[in-house]
């Protein structure tokens, strides 16, 4: 029986195996697709800026914010390895996350941005494997507090949103069950009867034992956490404004509170794991979004590969990063 049992979890092991080195080839078909359809909605001249000088200006601001939205979840980064008692350095911390970002919008690899950010804490020795784990973990869970809180907070303030039929009841469903399904997960993984055990498994467990490691430290430094929030915070409407900027370049007249209030929900849908970087996902977000404020399907299609080339742009940054530290990716992989 117990060799029965065996053979099962190593076909299920090659199984995983297989599924992981097909899925980046699947995702780059699928991303190359998607591109091919919304490229036929939209002509390429519309990409350009509007407005002469002024337009190309916003459009490098947008960029720029983008450079500094990177930096600032660096800073995230750091807050939660305090928390953590790790101490790391601001500037290889910059490094790791520019270098991540680069990978996780350019390469279709089974080395995904936040892996290779695991990877490397670790390798350079300022912190365990588990631990470097549980800060990318946590670091990402406080945007999926801080993004709906956000929406909902913009929602309250322009309540003329909330009269927007589908799009407001979208935003405000998917903010909500956001808040209600990260409940869920920080209830079970802090417990310490599932979080606790959890926490020395090297498999996707792990993830919950993460976080119970993360809500442990959290409740004994209440002011540490709160700092984690505020960077999060940060960095979350400097996204926004960016996103702010590549729509006022494309002259289209959106209003602040209505960017806070469906960016951060566009942000929420792209990471599904469909395509490269959310390559059309994204779009269709902005396209369902947008429509009652006076927005075309071919102008938010635009505005969509817009923000997704400031995010591009910004993100070769880290291209010198990645191919610096390359060996030591290849060295300590995580399982």
């Amino acid at each position: 029986m117990t060799t029965g049992r065996q053979k099962a979890e190593s076909a299920r092991a090659r199984a995983r195996r297989r599924l992981i080195a097909v899925a980046p080839g699947l995702r780059a078909v699928a991303t190359a697709l998607m591109l091919f359809i919304l490229l036929r909605r939209v002509h390429l001249s519309s990409l350009l800026p509007r407005g002469g000088s002024g337009g190309l200006g916003r459009l490098i601001g947008a960029i720029a914010v983008m450079v500094l939205a990177i930096a600032l979840s660096a800073v995230r980064w750091q807050r939660v390895l305090v928390v953590l008692d790790i101490r790391a350095r601001l500037r290889s911390l910059l490094l790791h996350t520019f270098a991540g970002m680069f990978v996780s919008n350019f390469l279709p690899s089974t080395i995904g941005g936040d892996v290779l950010r695991v990877t490397r804490l670790s390798a350079g020795h300022t912190a365990s494997p588990p631990t470097s784990f549980a800060s990318v973990v946590l670091e990402r869970m406080t945007g999926w507090i801080v993004l709906p809180l956000i929406t909902l907070t913009a929602l309250v303030v322009n309540p003329h949103l909330l009269r927007l039929g589908t799009p407001s009841k979208v935003a405000l469903g998917l903010s909500v069950a956001t808040l209600l399904l990260l409940g869920a997960v920080l209830a079970l993984a802090g417990s310490r009867r599932l979080g606790g055990r959890l926490a020395g498994h090297e498999n996707w467990l792990r993830f919950f034992g993460a976080i119970h490691l993360g809500t442990r430290r959290f409740r004994e430094r209440p002011l540490a956490a709160l700092e984690v929030l505020a960077a999060a915070f940060v960095y979350q409407i400097a996204v926004v404004f960016a996103a702010f900027l590549a729509a006022s370049a494309l002259d289209l007249h959106l209003g602040w509170t209505a960017m806070l209030a469906f960016v951060p929900m566009v942000a929420v849908v792209q990471v599904l794991p469909v395509t490269i970087g959310g390559l059309g996902v994204r779009e269709g977000a902005f396209v369902l979004f947008l429509h009652p404020l006076g927005v075309g399907a071919h102008q938010a299609i635009t505005l969509g590969l817009l923000f997704y080339g400031v995010t591009l742009v910004a993100s070769m940054l880290g291209a010198p990063a990645f191919a610096l530290g390359r060996p030591s990716v290849g060295r300590r992989v995580l399982a």
